[in-house]
């Protein structure tokens, strides 16, 4: 599996419980951002994921990008901070990633393959840490407040770490509540996500995140 696609399938995977609602108004996008990482500990949901070709500044792609062809995806996610997730995609094709705390899995169900990592190296700094990882945003992204756009309370986070194939990730709420997130890599493409029928902090059973490898699949350590 290429790295490059790997990493962008998984920055979008950061994106998946974004749009879950905080119990306060906040002033900024960035106090916004850090209420819900300390306040949000698990959650599920459902995500629209475009692929789009608008480089540009946070906000940019949800007002004037359009999507690319069969560049429109579909799923259901849940998660439980940090490290443990379950991101479904269902339209236009069948694909789990799902994580344990440990290890990350990725299931490709036309193919019967699953691709095993490490998941200490697949999150790093890359913008699933956003989601899934700890409360250091501080750690390993810069933070700064983009603006209101269509509505919107933008900010901007750009990764510390200079082996990232992503230049910024955005993020919008609106009333309190996330609403959507960019991707920006470094060729110029922005990813955005949105989310919906989201539930915050559900019970969660203890073995809810265990893989376990579907019979026949072919299995590849990565």
């Amino acid at each position: 599996m290429q790295q490059k696609w790997f990493t962008r399938t998984l920055g979008a995977v950061v994106a998946g419980a974004s749009m879950l609602l905080a119990s306060q108004a906040f002033a900024s996008g960035t106090e916004q951002l850090k209420a819900f990482v300390s306040q949000v500990h698990a959650a599920r949901g459902t995500f629209v994921q475009q692929e789009v070709k608008a480089p540009g500044k946070a906000g940019a792609a949800s007002q004037t990008a359009a999507p690319r062809g069969g560049g429109t995806s579909s799923g259901t996610f849940m998660f439980a901070r940090p490290g443990k997730f379950i991101w479904s995609y269902e339209k236009p094709y069948s694909q789990v990633l799902q994580a344990d705390g440990d290890k990350l899995y990725v299931y490709d169900k036309d193919l019967n393959q699953v691709t095993i990592r490490s998941l200490g190296g697949a999150l790093g700094a890359s913008p699933a840490a956003i989601l899934f990882g700890s409360n250091d945003l501080d750690k390993n992204f810069t933070l700064r407040d983009a603006g209101v756009k269509g509505g919107i309370d933008w900010l901007e986070l750009t990764p510390k770490a200079k082996d990232t194939q992503f230049e910024s990730v955005g993020i919008g709420f609106k009333d309190g509540n996330l609403q959507a997130m960019e991707l920006h890599d470094v060729f110029g493409n922005v990813t955005l996500l949105t989310f919906s029928n989201i539930q915050k902090n559900p019970p969660v059973k203890s073995d809810t995140f265990k893989f376990t490898v579907p019979k026949g699949a072919d299995v590849i350590n990565g």
